[in-house]
């Protein structure tokens, strides 16, 4: 008799973590994938190397159910049921070393000493006119004046739009398409501006919330964010389903 079961149904819901991260995401995947190509797609999502991947599965009650140990076997042959975890372990790198920044050497420069230095970016900006070092006249000062005061006037009215407890879509360039509710609208102390926060449906966003030391508003972590108004789309939207996900048919 074969180590392992096939399963009919097509499609498979489970839990993503890594030995290498903190981090808990949920995700669908078909059945037919190999295990080799499932490392390869849980590379991106866990930061560990599929070269080097150990993948655990785990019931609800953290038990080890099996480990996916062959590359060519297909992820439904083995007995996986919807909303175990898959652990993927990597054998070469160490627990949160992607997450830990107290171990980077970080080099600092006072202002006044940094403005000293001829061999700086500055230096080269202030030398090429370039940046805030550029010359500008003053009508085209003027045109770039206007130019801030439409696009904060716009920012300003969009946000005014936006009401905390509506549904919403957030779309950032090159980011892929989140939704979730409408936490807070208003300045904040990390940045200028105006900031629309965000309680994302799945962990996809930076924070719980809070940020440096500030709480704006209450959700589990890693599924709070702080987006520009203009990126903010209220309406109805329900939850991403499974024709939303980017799944290889």
């Amino acid at each position: 008799m074969s180590e392992y079961t096939v399963i009919s149904n097509p499609i498979l819901s489970i839990k993503v973590s890594s030995s290498i991260s903190s981090f808990v995401s949920e995700k669908r995947y078909q059945k037919d994938l190999t295990i080799a190509a499932l490392k390869g797609k849980l590379e991106l999502i866990t930061g560990a190397s599929a070269a080097s991947m150990k993948l655990e599965v785990y019931n609800n009650d953290d038990k080890l159910v099996c480990v996916l140990n062959d590359n060519e076997a297909l992820l439904g042959s083995y007995q996986i049921d919807d909303g175990m975890r898959i652990h993927a372990v990597d054998t070469v790198g160490k627990v949160g070393e992607f997450e830990d920044l107290s171990k980077v050497e970080k080099f600092e420069l006072a202002e006044d000493e940094y403005a000293k230095r001829t061999d700086s970016v500055r230096a080269f900006k202030e030398r090429m006119k370039m940046g805030q070092f550029r010359e500008v006249d003053p009508e085209e000062q003027k045109r770039i004046d206007e130019e801030k005061q439409r696009k904060k006037d716009e920012e300003a009215k969009k946000a005014a739009s936006l009401t905390i407890g509506s549904r919403c879509e957030v779309r950032v360039e090159k980011q892929p398409i989140k939704r979730g509710t409408i936490k807070y609208v208003g300045e904040t102390d990390f940045k200028p501006g105006l900031w629309v926060g965000v309680q994302y449906d799945e962990p996809m966003g930076k924070n719980d919330g809070s940020v440096k030391g500030r709480r704006y508003f209450e959700c589990p972590a890693k599924y709070g964010g702080f987006i520009k108004p203009s990126q903010v789309t209220a309406g109805d939207f329900p939850e991403l389903g499974l024709e939303d996900d980017d799944l290889e048919m």
